[in-house]
């Protein structure tokens, strides 16, 4: 079976790769010629443990190449982003996804299969992109094959969860469903679970849409407990031996093209029914904010005027800084020039990234932790004997060497930061 996939980002390059060694011709298609050159070169562009051995597995056996144009093909990936409008309430943009599918039409033919996996909002399936493809004169679920597989991956483990985890197989019609199985169970080793295309949308947005109001209800826990002086992650801890309670862990914000993004493909499809979610989203987006009035106070406090940044990533162990909150807090402080702030991540490859940790902490008086990269886990205070002061700032509650020390500062402890505003709660 000869496979194209279209979009060669975090999720497209992988899937491709995984077909490819899966004894399928996999053609990949990206806009970025760079992109094409290094990968056809066998030079993977993104981090993602595995991967560049796949990479080479598969140039190997030549069945992965990549193009900038699309040709024939048994079934079409589509895996380009889909970004949020600049609307109230942030619809999904379609734009990137429809050029895609409007690129594979002069080369479509009967009995072909297309697949869309990027994230997209619900009933966008049968509403935009059925009827582009119909109106080739070819009929939908007759001649051709159309299908919604979102993916379910986590970044770090994609590798591992592409062949292991269940997907959601969302046909048009049930023929479709059955071609769209067909084509994922050459490795998909989990449930291949038949649905129809709105509902795998819908499944995929509520996943995600889960995890952001969990993780809203934990950081809106942070604020109260702050202002009450309750440390919220020992609540959250107790809370959590509960049989049937399961919070998130609170954090500086929530970031990704997932959690970020998704929630408000929803809102923006039931503005009036969907208020937890657009106030989840509220609360989450506003925690970058919270995060850098704290560090100012704890900057007030101890007298600090440079401040190193440990982490610009959304999320530990990778280098993808899309809707970061953590390089949201970056900028927001770096615009304040009363301060040296200063930004480390090692795994974020840019001009204004120190790449050296004694250099970026040189002289510090404070370390804002905002990543939970595994290179910060094992850090002491010896680590940091450079530092003016050693005060840290640990929004992750991961710096487990220095939770006992007294100039340490998490999520929990944030009422010590301002003493001066703590409250007294009549018994």
């Amino acid at each position: 079976m000869k496979i194209v996939v279209i979009g060669l980002g975090y999720i497209g390059l992988p899937t491709a790769i995984m077909f490819a060694n899966h004894k399928q011709e996999v053609v990949g298609i990206d806009v970025n010629e760079q992109v094409i050159e290094e990968l056809n070169r066998g030079k993977i562009h993104i981090e993602e443990p595995g991967l560049q051995a796949e990479l080479d597995r598969a140039l190997k056996s030549q069945t992965f190449r990549a193009e900038q144009i699309v040709e024939q093909a048994d079934a079409f990936i589509v895996s380009v982003p889909t970004p949020n409008h600049d609307d109230l309430l942030k619809s999904c943009d379609l734009s990137y996804v429809k050029s895609a599918v409007t690129s594979i039409l002069p080369v479509l033919q009967k009995g072909n299969t297309i697949i869309i996996e990027s994230t997209i909002a619900p009933r966008s399936t049968e509403d935009h992109i059925l009827p582009l493809i119909e109106s080739t004169g070819l009929v939908v679920g007759k001649d051709v094959f159309l299908v919604h597989c979102p993916e379910r991956v986590l970044p770090g483990q994609i590798i591992h969860e592409l062949i292991h985890n269940n997907r959601i197989i969302g046909g048009v019609t049930p023929a479709c469903t059955q071609a769209g199985k067909k084509i994922y169970s050459t490795f998909v080793q989990g449930e291949l679970i038949e649905s129809a295309a709105s509902t795998a949308e819908m499944s995929k947005l509520i996943e995600n849409t889960y995890r952001d109001v969990n993780i809203a209800l934990a950081n809106e826990l942070v604020k109260i407990s702050t202002l009450l002086d309750i440390n919220a992650l020992d609540v959250i801890e107790m809370a959590n031996k509960h049989p049937r309670v399961n919070l998130l862990q609170p954090g500086p914000g929530v970031g990704g093209h997932c959690l970020a993004v998704d929630p408000y493909f929803i809102a923006a499809k039931a503005p009036e029914e969907s208020q937890m979610i657009q106030r989840a989203r509220q609360i989450n987006t506003m925690m970058p904010d919270f995060i850098v009035e704290n560090t100012l106070a704890l900057l007030e406090k101890i007298q600090g005027k440079k401040v190193a940044v440990f982490g610009l990533t959304y999320k530990g162990d990778i280098d993808d800084i899309r809707e970061s909150p953590a390089l949201e807090i970056y900028h927001k402080l770096a615009e304040m020039p009363q301060f040296d702030i200063v930004a480390y991540d090692p795994h974020v490859q840019a001009t204004f990234v120190e790449r050296d940790m004694e250099t970026a902490i040189m002289n510090a008086d404070l370390v804002v932790v905002l990543v939970d990269h595994s290179e910060f886990r094992t850090l002491t205070s010896k680590d940091f004997d450079r530092m003016q002061q050693q005060i840290f700032l640990d929004t992750r509650n991961i710096m487990t060497g220095l939770v006992n020390e007294e100039n340490y500062y998490n999520l929990g402890s944030l009422s010590k930061i301002k003493s001066a505003h703590r409250i007294n709660v009549p018994v």
